[in-house]
């Protein structure tokens, strides 16, 4: 056994206050998790993600796979040894990767063949295999091999992928049924084993989405995740599929959905009951100077920073905030100096993390004492 859920308790909006026992780390939840696509979280050191709270990452099957290699990975004690990170971790399918590639793909039951985007060799990920590779990474949490249905799909093409889907979600989770003991910390952590989350997919349409969670939960995975969402959809078709699919999923198991968002969506989301969120929002924005503060999304590269004394967001308590100025944070963004993208990295992070933290203080409050935060929005000037 690798995973148990504690659901500590359920607010009146939907919000879910739980806890995700897991060999390596117990997660509080609703939680963010920073992408660390191929072993790391760009721009920042692990025990910098330590001190920032960060309890699970995630890891990239599809990167790890093509460069250095599951097997050598394998060999040097599995991923949490390979980048020294001691905490929770999940790694990605690669479906999504192998999604992205397009034109350098083809799609049969039997999986994807498909060029690398490094060197141009040949390569066939089937759902044995990401489920091999996902073994010999090591995470916590694994996800079974999924197609991610692209925006805008008729209901023809969404009904087809999901035939894939399901096909894929069957011997995803057979084949780690009859392997997870292989992973490489399996004895050392007295003989506990990885998780498998299905995927729910379905494009936006809900009775394809209502199937593919049905189908999943007869399976019984460990635990569901939504995916097939943030790839170019209004905010409002995601909220909507959203809020139709989490009612078919177990309430005694853990909700991850996949790929999302803004610091306001994933609040919005664990508000309506989803635990577990992920997204590369807060590293990427941070590389070109878009910082999330507790007065709405500044541009640091703005040239209105560039003599001002006040850290990034007075409000927050993270190591960038505590030290530098706006000022200095703009400069080091218009010079092109790496320590920019680190610092403004750091603080997105904080940011994402201590709100969730936040909203954890919240549930666990007593209702009287409850209060929804501050919503805060965009300065027009960036």
């Amino acid at each position: 056994m690798g995973l148990r859920f504690e659901l500590l308790g359920t607010a009146a909006s939907g919000a879910r206050r739980a806890r995700l026992h897991l060999p390596h780390r117990t997660v509080e939840t609703p939680v963010f998790m920073p992408v660390g696509t191929q072993g790391t979280v760009k721009a920042i050191p692990q025990e910098t993600l330590e001190s920032l709270g960060a309890a699970i990452i995630l890891g990239n099957t599809y990167h790890l796979y093509l460069r250095p290699g599951h097997e050598l990975i394998r060999s040097l004690g599995g991923l949490h040894r390979f980048i020294a990170w001691p905490r929770a971790m999940l790694t990605d399918s690669g479906g999504f990767q192998v999604f992205s590639l397009a034109g350098l793909r083809k799609l049969t039951d039997e999986g994807v063949r498909f060029r690398s985007h490094l060197d141009g060799s040949s390569h066939l990920f089937t759902p044995e295999h990401s489920i091999d590779v996902q073994i010999a990474l090591g995470a916590d949490i694994c996800m079974a091999f999924d197609e991610c249905t692209e925006y805008p799909a008729d209901e023809a093409r969404a009904r087809e992928s999901l035939r894939v889907t399901m096909l894929w979600a069957r011997r995803s989770l057979d084949h780690f049924r009859a392997e997870a003991h292989r992973v490489p910390w399996h004895e050392e952590l007295g003989g506990q084993t990885q998780s498998l989350f299905g995927i729910v997919q379905g494009g936006m349409y809900g009775h394809l989405r209502r199937e593919s969670a049905e189908r999943l939960v007869e399976m019984d995975f460990d635990g569901y995740a939504i995916g097939g969402l943030s790839v170019g959809e209004p905010r409002e078709l995601t909220c909507e599929v959203i809020a139709e699919t989490l009612p078919l999923l177990p309430a005694d198991k853990p909700r991850y959905v996949m790929g999302v968002g803004f610091p306001d969506e994933i609040v919005e989301y664990a508000r309506m009951g989803v635990d577990m969120m992920d997204c590369v929002i807060p590293t990427r924005a941070a590389r070109h100077g878009l910082l999330f503060t507790s007065e709405g999304r500044m541009n640091i590269k703005n040239r209105r920073f560039a003599d001002d004394k006040l850290p990034p967001d007075p409000a927050c308590s993270c190591p960038t905030c505590r030290r530098y100025s706006r000022a200095y944070l703009r400069h080091l963004m218009q010079t092109g100096e790496p320590l920019g993208g680190t610092l403004a990295t750091m603080h997105n992070l904080a940011f994402y993390l201590d709100t969730m933290a936040g909203l954890r203080a919240e549930l666990d409050a007593p209702p009287a004492a409850r209060q929804a935060p501050k919503q805060t929005e965009p300065d027009p000037r960036d």
